[in-house]
């Protein structure tokens, strides 16, 4: 799966206004082992010490990232997200914080990056590229 098929799919769903935070998953797990053929994401791992990140990905069995998703086009920086993003960032080396358009990327707790890769423009998913 490219950017471009996983923003289709995103948007078939996104589209029917009947979708949650948990009809993504599966694309952006798709994606990501797509594009890192290397790693495996797995959706709703076991829970550990900082909470119950969405996924976490691993490289030869060994935990590299995690990343935490909110429902599409959320504002990421909202109040009531704060204690539970604080939390992982200062738990987790290596996190990703997405509304599955937006990425935000943090290496032992700082900011790393921002990408984004879509938004939602009258209803739609459309590209940011």
């Amino acid at each position: 799966m490219n950017i471009q098929d996983y923003l289709k799919s995103l948007n078939s769903h996104f589209k029917r206004d009947i979708s949650t935070e948990l009809t993504f998953r599966g694309d952006l797990q798709r994606l990501l082992e797509s594009l890192v053929p290397q790693v495996k994401v797995t959706n709703e791992p076991r829970r550990i010490g900082c909470g119950a990140p969405d996924y976490v990905i691993t490289h030869r069995d060994i935990p590299v990232g995690y990343i935490e998703a909110k429902d599409i086009d959320t504002d990421l920086k909202a109040k009531q997200y704060r204690e539970q993003f604080d939390r992982y960032r200062n738990a987790l080396d290596n996190l990703i914080i997405t509304d599955y358009l937006t990425f935000v990327l943090y290496k032992e707790g700082e900011f790393v990056t921002s990408v984004q890769i879509g938004k939602v423009q009258n209803k739609k998913i459309i590209t940011s590229f």
